[in-house]
């Protein structure tokens, strides 16, 4: 008998079995039915919904637009998808119920697009989404923008916001001022960028500094083959709407898009910045021209973070490289990339795994190793470039190829430079010292701005007197003179009809005090009662010194670049052309510099955006002679001894055969006898031009000539290449220049020359004789000034000796004075030609392991064989070269990232080529030192027994040209011998050339020829000529050892300083990196993406 125990436990036995059993048989059933499911989904194809607006994928009459339609059918051939198209009518007009079902979503605003719509359905549906929705309102708003972009630690430039409730709302917050704006006392100096606040507007000012000319360029979408344009007569910002205010970053001339397809595939292009010309460069089937380039592992970075941070998987973005930094200036939301491709195919690939991923992660995403599509597919025609070829000196064979270029260029045709010294006792300039210096008595003040100099003319005109006093006055001379000199004063200020900065300027400092009772009557205060006041100004790029420099520039572009011709400009454009230009701080040189890189690149407009985009300025380099002054003196003090006494000795290395030896060389003998005629020929001219201007009173001078001529407009004239025609045939001066300040220039001349009451005279004028007669025989012959041909002879034979001698009176001390003023740009050209050496030996390693490589495939030991010799050859090659290294190391070339075209998606035949080219556009003070050094560094004792760096032909031919004359240019070319072992020194060879400038010819003969010239004002740049002999191979290691002792060495040279308010952007901490992949939609499958 079985208990009641027994019978409840195999009661709870046969339960649970029955449970069992049930269980399984339902796990069966649910295997069975995803069994089922799962076959069923493999011929089922994932459905691709396109909502998008019709107008923003047309394209001619496609339904969709290249790029679109491109990836599209790509996916399609996989044979996984479907895509079905929504339509306008459908998105615009239908309920959301009645739209097509998708398994994963192609959504992205446009004007007109029903975003919240769109969103509604996508609640509905729950379809996987390409990009997200809701940060798509965020793309609408640069402020939001920029705030998206820091909170997620992505580098941004430096920039406030103005919100403005109605159009020009006062804001205490903001100030503007001539060159700068405040926000919230944060302050951006011109150039400063001007962006609408609404994202959707395109119009984006960029405002100049007075220094560079002023005006703004107003960025839009391109219309036709403009993208900008120059207006230099606006100088104030916009005030009707909100708008967010940024640092100009200075790019090169060059912008970056990114194409973003999910967060682990970035594309990037280049395109010439619309900032630069406004020009849309266009290949011949009407598209912009872009070249598709590399990103840098920071850049690559950035580009995953903006497509995280917006949750926009197809997201483009633009990139500013600027000082060896990348900010990310705006981000567009979907785009893709036109006319690749191999971006098709990628961006076709990714999308795949993308949709599988989300939608069927049992499927398999490995890309076939045949595209399905490749069969069909048109072959992209690949351009390319000649190769280089030799240079000048000599032919050596088809295996050298250029690879830098490295100039040094004196400025274009200039005004000559004036002074102006008066002492002040007037109450009205006392107290304008006062004012700009804080009220500090004892302080000087320098005016500059358009405020100050309006504020000094305006006290000036009050002080000068109505008439003249004629030359039977009982006033005093000294009255006579202080009363000439302000007019002098108030005729330069009221010149050009604006202010600019750059080419005028003036100090007061003053020289005497006093006590006198302060205003509220408490006690005395010290104040000045007499001060100095210095105006400068002249020495201003003439249009002929612009069109100089303009066609000197497009010379280049065609011949100094053998084998490429206009192939400059692709070369440029496909970032394998490393181009920069620097620039003294002479407002003559930036413009010739900017006029230059007009002609070299093929640019169109105004100066001022060429100057600011693509000109850097450094002083320390191109300006100052206060590390020779010294010897310069005594150079000077030399050559007056020779001059005025009529001998001459020679050098203790002189001879008769090298007669550049001698101690002055190059002065006329009959020098001494020369002085008394010029004083004689100058005292004529400078009668000449009072007759011209006794007339020009007071009123005539403020009325006559500029009601009848329109105002000279410097800010105009920065981009005009020919004469003012309405003054010439007006009978007044070229230029701005009236005959008041003509006379004034002349008779300082007259004055300065020769002392009567000592009887002595001052070489020391000879040069600035020469300059002005030289410039009044070119710009004003229709004056026909009354001896100024023959003035024209004998200042041209006596500036010829005297000048190559200030820069010393013989070769050693040529030598001497040429490497103080030149040894910081002479370090800087060793340091371009040993970074293009390490920069091609690298490209040469790389593509001989590469080869190796490639023949050495097959197994493991051939590929370590080969790559092992490589690491060891640059070991040692960096060994041997250590020393320059180390230069290399403190060059702000190296520390900029190389930016480099990227082979996979380019078009061309060598996308390895590339070609360092470096500008240097500085006076002439600055040539002649140069010139010294390379022609006479053998003669440094460390150096005996070496060959000049220029042969005695080319020596001989120098010391007869004696001047270099606007334009002149030296020219170092470094070629790379190709087929030469890497570490023979033959594999680098250094061609020198030179130019004299100017051709003066057309001053000296009177043919058609000289007419025409003297018609256009303006004279022809010689060409280039040899300083080696034909066949002589100069190589880099024996320049280096030649110019070593006068170059400066790499320790002196300053890091590059981070620029100001650029800091506090590139940290990113552990909580933010976590962040960011929380936030992303489809996380959990990156790490998948990147395998």
């Amino acid at each position: 008998m079985v208990s009641g125990v027994e019978k409840s436990a195999n009661l709870g036995a046969f339960c649970q079995s029955e449970k069992k059993k049930e269980k399984d048989k339902k796990k069966k059933m649910k295997m069975k039915m995803k069994k089922e499911k799962e076959e069923e989904s493999v011929g089922k194809k994932i459905t691709i919904g396109v909502c998008v607006m019709e107008k923003k994928v047309k394209c001619g009459s496609e339904v969709f637009s290249a790029p679109m339609e491109q990836i599209l059918e790509r996916l399609q051939c996989f044979g996984e998808f479907e895509v079905v198209y929504f339509g306008d009518k459908a998105i615009l007009e239908d309920p959301i119920e009645c739209w097509p079902l998708c398994d994963c979503l192609i959504a992205f605003y446009s004007s007109g697009y029903p975003l919240k719509k769109a969103e509604a359905y996508a609640s509905l549906r729950k379809p996987f989404l390409v990009n997200e929705l809701e940060p798509q309102y965020l793309l609408h708003d640069r402020r939001k923008v920029y705030e998206r972009l820091e909170m997620f630690g992505i580098p941004v430039p430096r920039y406030a916001c103005v919100h403005r409730e109605v159009p020009n709302q006062h804001l205490d917050y903001f100030v503007e001022d001539d060159d700068f704006v405040e926000v919230h006392g944060n302050r951006f100096w011109k150039p400063f960028v001007e962006k609408p606040v609404n994202a959707d507007d395109h119009r984006i000012m960029i405002y100049y500094p007075s220094s560079a000319g002023g005006g703004m360029k107003e960025l839009f979408r391109k219309v036709g083959n403009r993208s900008s344009e120059f207006h230099p007569e606006v100088r104030r910002v916009r005030r009707e709407g909100s708008y967010i205010y940024e640092e100009f970053m200075p790019t090169g001339g060059t912008d970056v898009k990114v194409y973003t397809v999910g967060p682990d595939y970035a594309h990037a292009e280049a395109r010439k910045s619309p900032v630069v010309d406004g020009v849309v460069m266009r290949n011949p089937d009407g598209k912009e021209v872009r070249y598709p380039v590399l990103l840098t592992p920071a850049e690559k970075q950035m580009a995953r973070e903006v497509c995280i941070a917006f949750r926009q998987a197809v997201c483009g973005f633009d990139l500013l490289r600027s000082e060896g930094r990348s900010y990310v200036c705006d981000v567009n939301g979907w785009s893709f990339v036109k006319n690749s491709y191999k971006y098709y195919d990628d961006a076709a690939c990714v999308l795949r795994k993308m949709f599988l991923d989300a939608k069927a992660p049992h499927l398999s995403s490995t890309i076939p190793p045949i595209l399905p599509w490749k069969v069909s597919e048109p072959v992209q025609p690949s351009e390319g470039l000649t190769r280089q070829g030799s240079g000048l000196i000599g032919t050596f064979g088809q295996a050298e190829e250029l690879r830098c270029v490295v100039t040094i260029v004196r400025h274009g045709d200039r005004t000559p430079k004036q002074k102006v010294k008066l002492k002040v006792t007037e109450e009205k300039l006392l107290n304008l010292m006062l004012k700009y210096n804080g009220g500090k008595p004892r302080s000087e003040t320098k005016l500059k701005t358009a405020v100050q100099l309006q504020d000094l003319l305006d006290a000036t005109r009050a002080l000068v007197p109505r008439s003249r006093p004629g030359r039977e006055s009982d006033s005093e001379a000294e009255d006579i003179e202080h009363a000439e000199k302000l007019r002098q004063v108030k005729a330069v200020l009221e010149e050009g009809g604006h202010f600019s900065g750059i080419y005028r300027k003036v100090q007061l400092k003053p020289l005497k005090w006093a006590k006198v009772a302060k205003s509220n009557g408490e006690g005395e205060e010290e104040r000045p009662v007499e001060a100095l006041m210095v105006l400068k100004y002249g020495g201003v790029l003439t249009h002929a010194g612009r069109k100089q420099a303009e066609e000197l520039g497009r010379y280049f572009r065609n011949n100094m670049y053998p084998g490429e011709g206009t192939g400059l400009l692709r070369l440029h454009s496909t970032y394998r052309h490393d181009l920069k230009i620097y620039s003294s701080d002479e407002g003559r040189v930036q413009m010739s510099a900017a006029a230059f890189a007009k002609g070299l690149l093929d640019l169109e407009g105004q100066l001022t955006p060429i100057l600011v985009s693509l000109v850097s300025k450094d002083s320390s380099m191109l300006d100052g002679l206060d590390n020779a002054s010294i010897e310069m003196e005594d150079a000077k003090a030399r050559l007056n001894d020779i001059i005025t006494s009529g001998t001459r000795t020679l050098h203790n290395n002189g001879s008769a055969e090298k007669p550049w030896m001698v101690d002055g060389a190059g002065l006329p003998p009959n020098a001494s006898e020369l002085l008394p005629k010029l004083v004689k020929f100058t005292k004529k001219v400078t009668e000449q031009v009072r007759l011209l201007a006794k007339d020009e009173d007071e009123e005539l001078a403020e009325a006559s000539p500029y009601d009848v001529i329109p105002p000279y407009d410097q800010a105009k004239a920065l981009g005009k290449t020919n004469i003012d025609v309405d003054r010439i045939v007006a009978g007044l001066p070229c230029g701005s220049e009236g005959f008041l300040l003509m006379y004034a220039r002349w008779r300082k001349l007259e004055r300065d020359l020769y002392n009567e009451r000592k009887d002595r005279f001052d070489i020391t004028q000879i040069p600035d004789v020469y300059d002005s007669c030289k410039y009044d025989l070119l710009h004003n012959s229709h004056l026909n000034l009354g001896g100024l041909n023959e003035l024209f002879k004998v200042a041209q034979l006596l500036a010829d000796g005297v000048i190559p001698n200030e820069y010393g009176i013989n070769p050693k001390q040529k030598l001497k004075i040429g490497s103080k003023v030149a040894r910081r740009l002479l370090g800087k050209i060793m340091i371009d030609l040993r970074n293009t050496r390490e920069e091609a030996l690298s490209v040469a390693e790389l593509k001989g392991s590469q080869d190796n490589l490639a023949v050495n495939k097959t197994t493991k030991e051939d590929t370590e064989y080969h790559t092992k010799p490589h690491t060891r050859n640059e070991e040692s090659r960096r060994t041997s070269f250590n020393s320059e290294r180390s230069m290399d190391q403190d060059d702000d070339d190296d520390k900029e990232p190389k930016y480099r075209l990227d082979p996979k998606y380019a078009n061309v035949r060598t996308p390895e080529r590339h070609v360092r080219t470096r500008l240097y556009f500085t006076s002439e003070s600055h040539i002649h030192s140069l010139m010294n050094v390379l022609r006479y560094c053998n003669l440094d004792e460390s150096l005996q027994g070496e060959d000049s760096l220029v042969c005695d032909n080319a020596l001989d031919r120098l010391y007869k040209t004696k001047e270099l004359d606007y334009m002149s240019y030296i020219v170092l070319r470094m070629f790379e011998n190709t087929e030469v072992a890497l570490e023979d020194p033959k594999r680098f060879r250094i061609e020198l050339t030179f130019s004299r400038g100017a051709d003066l010819s057309p001053l000296e003969v009177n043919d058609e020829i000289a007419a025409s010239l003297h018609q256009e004002h303006t004279l022809p740049i010689m060409g280039p000529e040899r300083l080696q002999e034909v066949g002589s191979y100069l190589t880099l290691a024996n320049m280096e050892k030649l110019v070593r002792p006068f170059a400066m060495p790499a320790e002196d040279f300053p890091p590059p300083s981070t620029p100001q308010g650029f800091s506090g952007y590139f940290s990113k901490s552990a909580s933010v990196l976590e962040r960011l992949a929380k936030i992303w939609p489809f996380h959990k499958h990156v790490n998948n993406n990147g395998k």
